[in-house]
């Protein structure tokens, strides 16, 4: 079995951060989300790696992804233009060759990892197997309707009239006879290659599509408050108090990992939180659900439930909360205001 992870995409409700990165490698408790999916298909023991990647930030995942080795894959680069799944699957037709395939959407975060869900597709041999969830909003998603006993009997992609309230989670396993399917459906209403499409035509033509329900929690990285509550979620589930420097007249709470290299002077740091390499807190309060970058300088301020990419620069902001600050950023207050709360892109500047 192989893999197709899809780290392409535009990224376009997280701009401005996705300008200068893709969205898949924006890091939850300081490792990027695609480390994750990658970690997941490796512990499923699949290390024949097909890596979807977008001409703008296409790069940035070669750079973090490199050979594969981190995770004891062989990685394989595939460019595709943005123009629907099942057209990215088509792309990587000669990678997949006959072999059956995960598809493994590189800006979903599940809480769980797929062994089980491979193992199940093998176990009863099917054509096709998907991951379904319960969503509040269901015209954001692809979305599936069975039968009462369980079986796959309709598939639509981001219905208006929703016929059932079950979201496609990122995540699906196919044989090789996905790629018919696919050679015999047209663009939808939205001009792309729709996967739901594809499964659909497996449907029709009798094939085998089972769908398994997710006992567990599942975000879609689309929006600033998806990084923040994702990021609360891991580190609340697998941060361990980890302290790797020296800190001075300082006081730490609870489950806080703090890398080599850091120095933290005269602050209170609350968990669970992490605070990556070589960074300075000072005179600081750091609160809980916090993820800080590589690099960054904290000084004077007071930070919680907040997500800082490396090279950061925050001084005197007396709050700072539920805020998503990207890389060489610098937020300076002045004296007269309380509260900030920002979305900012990396090489920004916010003064008040």
């Amino acid at each position: 079995m192989k893999a197709l992870v899809l780290s392409g995409g535009k990224g376009t409700r997280l701009r401005p951060l996705t300008f200068t990165t893709a969205k898949q490698l924006i890091p939850v408790a300081n490792k990027p989300i695609l480390g994750y999916v990658l970690d997941y298909i490796s512990q499923a023991g699949i290390n024949d790696v097909g890596v979807i990647i977008a001409p703008e930030t296409g790069q940035d995942v070669k750079n973090y992804v490199k050979d594969g080795s981190t995770w004891n894959v062989k990685v394989t680069y595939i460019p595709q233009e943005p123009l629907g799944l099942a057209h990215a699957v088509k792309t990587a037709r000669d990678f997949l060759g006959e072999d059956d395939f995960i598809m493994y959407l590189g800006d979903n975060l599940i809480g769980k990892g797929v062994n089980e869900l491979v193992a199940k597709f093998k176990k009863n041999n099917l054509d096709a197997l998907i991951l379904l969830k319960e969503v509040e909003d269901p015209t954001r998603f692809g979305i599936a309707v069975l039968d009462k006993k369980g079986h796959v009997v309709k598939l639509v992609e981001k219905p208006k009239t929703p016929p059932s309230n079950l979201g496609l989670v990122g995540v699906y396993v196919f044989s090789n006879k996905i790629h018919q399917s696919i050679d015999r459906i047209g663009p939808s209403w939205r001009g792309e290659l729709e996967i739901t499409d594809a499964i659909q035509e497996l449907i029709n033509l009798g094939h085998k599509v089972e769908a398994e329900q997710l006992d567990d929690w599942w975000l879609d990285i689309g929006k600033k408050d998806d990084i923040l509550y994702a990021n609360a979620r891991v580190l609340d589930e697998y941060v361990k108090r980890d302290i790797r420097t020296e800190t001075t007249e300082s006081k730490i709470e609870g489950r806080v990992a703090i890398q080599k290299g850091t120095k933290v002077t005269n602050s209170v740091i609350r968990g669970p939180s992490i605070i990556g390499e070589n960074c300075i807190i000072q005179n600081s309060f750091i609160g809980p659900y916090t993820s800080i970058g590589n690099e960054t300088q904290i000084i004077g301020s007071s930070i919680e439930y907040c997500v800082v990419l490396e090279n950061a620069f925050i001084k005197g902001v007396e709050r700072l909360e539920e805020s998503l600050v990207g890389r060489n950023t610098k937020i300076v207050k002045s004296p007269n205001q309380k509260a900030l709360r920002v979305h900012v892109g990396d090489y920004s500047e916010v003064e008040t």
